[in-house]
């Protein structure tokens, strides 16, 4: 308790003042009460919860969640012919979580079965025991150890018993993740033989050791200095004797040599022990014993129920529905027949009937029919909507007309400023942009007459009856004439965005004139030093002109100039 700083109370059973009395005296130290201990709980919640998200940056907060109701496994084994109940502790009380707990069977050789119960719960009131219920959780049934046994089965294999894999998650549930028979093989690892690229590699390294480069150099040393004559042959068989003495201690060495290296790859094949762990999953069923399953026919029964209380709850939302809209119906047409637009739009008459059947409806509601199911209540308010649909159509129609004929009026007024700019783009107004033709601006000048006709005459004979006559001039027929006129001018408006003006041609003379301009031009930059440029004009069949010869005077000729048609002979 030393390294407690603080003890802040948690829930409302903690205001009584005997039970901070009691805290006070456990934790010798004050009790914290600067937070209300209905909010401490809500408030550690969020602290948790900014600690476990990564979208917060807190200071560190702690918590440990622990087993409140230790866990234990029961299971049956053959003890010298007895079978004899064992218990295994596999979460014990106030063991930390989430955590993962494996319990190890060594001695079952066949399918077995084992019950997860909750341990001894003394140290709990008897009231909390009842509340807790059965203390049997699972029976898990295991199944395929006999073949899981013999398929593992040899001189160098050791078995390591079955094993049940559990854990308890963050929530404190516990689940059965699986079981495995567990054995271990010892494998004699052979010495892999020297591969193809290994024995070139040690030739190579052979070829530039040196040994056999010395050898060289000494036998031709040796053949150099052989000496002539008789000391020659002295010396020759004196190095005779030697190379015999020599012979017979490298044949000795090399013999030692391959001893060795027999002795060192024997060795080295001997077998290298290597232990393997072998895991073999074993079938396992895991069977609650707090719940049991629904049969099929339990299952269909469920849902048959569920079903027909959706049915209850339909028809008590449908009957609310009808019942408050024939009421609000009622009401509201109480309330607008004492109005002038709805008083206006019908005779005393019809006035009178239909408050007659609002008042009948409205007290049959309250008395009579409080207890009517949905289809009398849609009934009743079908009967009323049927005697005042000729009232509402009415109102409905002296109501939205001047609307409509505003909008027609503005639709008449586009349309004739759009008629007289169409006027300037046919082909006798404008021969370049004849656009429209005569046809089409006399057929929107016809509509546009007829619609104002329609419309004045229609007005004033609707002005003549009174409103709760019948309608002569309805929104529909406004509608229909605003379509026709609209119709119309986009027709005309489209032609517009699509219309491309015409290739003119030019005239003949036209033509001419131009290329005889051309055929001047082009003389006159040949006269200026350009490039000389041959026009070729078509022939004309034209007439010869009378061209006057005015003589020219003798002293105009110069003899020592030799005209243009003159001959020059070198």
């Amino acid at each position: 308790m030393d390294v407690i700083s603080q003890v802040v109370l948690v829930g409302a059973g903690t205001r009584v003042p005997k039970v901070q009395e009691v805290l006070q005296k456990v934790v010798n130290q004050e009790l914290a009460k600067n937070l209300n201990t209905d909010e401490a709980a809500a408030l550690g919640a969020v602290y948790k919860a900014a600690d476990l998200s990564t979208g917060f940056q807190v200071k560190k907060f702690i918590t440990k969640d622990a087993v409140l109701f230790p866990v234990q496994i029961i299971f049956e084994r053959e003890v010298d012919g007895d079978i004899k109940q064992v218990k295994r502790m596999l979460f014990g009380l106030m063991n930390p979580y989430p955590q993962k707990k494996i319990i190890t069977f060594n001695k079952h050789v066949d399918d077995f079965l084992f019950n997860v119960n909750y341990a001894d719960l003394d140290y709990l009131p008897a009231n909390e025991i009842l509340n807790i219920g059965s203390v049997n959780l699972t029976e898990v049934s295991v199944k395929g150890v006999v073949k899981a046994m013999k398929k593992n089965s040899g001189e160098n294999v050791e078995s390591k018993g079955i094993k049940a894999h559990f854990t308890m998650d963050e929530s404190g549930l516990l689940k059965l993740l699986n079981v495995e028979y567990v054995v271990e093989k010892t494998l004699t690892q052979e010495p892999e033989e020297e591969g193809t690229f290994s024995k070139l590699g040690s030739t190579i390294s052979k070829l530039f050791s040196g040994e056999p480069d010395k050898k060289v150099k000494e036998e031709e040393a040796k053949e150099e200095e052989k000496p002539s004559g008789d000391e020659g042959e002295n010396k020759e068989e004196k190095k005779e004797s030697t190379d015999q003495t020599n012979t017979t201690e490298e044949v000795k060495n090399t013999t030692e040599t391959k001893g060795n290296a027999t002795k060192e790859a024997t060795e080295q094949k001997e077998a290298k022990p290597k232990v393997v762990t072998v895991k073999e999953p074993l079938e396992s069923s895991e069977k609650l014993l707090t719940i049991n399953d629904m049969s099929s026919s339990q299952f269909s029964a469920s849902q048959d129920k569920l079903q027909k209380l959706n049915d209850i709850e339909k028809e008590i939302n449908r009957r609310a529905t009808a019942l408050n809209s024939l009421e609000s119906f009622v009401i509201d047409l109480q309330t607008k027949l004492e109005e002038e637009e709805y008083s206006s739009a019908c005779t005393e008459e019809e006035k009178t009937k239909i408050l007659a059947a609002c008042n009948e409806i409205s007290e049959w509601l309250y008395e009579d029919g409080i207890d009517a199911d949905a289809n009398t209540y849609e009934s009743k308010l079908s009967e009323l909507s049927t005697l005042t649909r000729d009232l509402h159509y009415r109102v409905f129609e002296h109501k939205e007309r001047p609307e409509a004929l505003s909008a027609l009026h503005s639709m008449l007024n586009g349309s004739k400023n759009f008629l007289e700019s169409a006027r300037n783009l046919t082909k006798s107004n404008n021969p370049e942009k004849d656009i429209f033709t005569d046809v089409e601006i006399e057929t929107l000048e016809k509509i546009i007459r007829e619609t104002e006709e329609w419309r004045d005459k229609e007005t004033e004979e609707q002005n003549k009856i009174q409103k709760h006559e019948p309608v002569k001039l309805t929104v529909k027929m406004i509608s229909e004439k605003m379509a026709a006129l609209d119709r119309e001018v986009k027709y005309l408006v489209n032609k517009i965005k699509f219309w491309k003006p015409k290739k003119t041609e030019k005239s003949k003379e036209e033509k001419k004139t131009d290329d005889k301009k051309d055929g001047e031009e082009e003389i006159e930059k040949h006269g200026s030093g350009e490039k000389e440029e041959v026009v070729e004009e078509p022939p004309t069949e034209e007439q010869p002109e009378n061209i006057s010869e005015t003589p020219i005077p003798e002293e105009d000729i110069d003899a020592s100039k030799p005209s243009e048609s003159s001959h020059t002979e070198l």
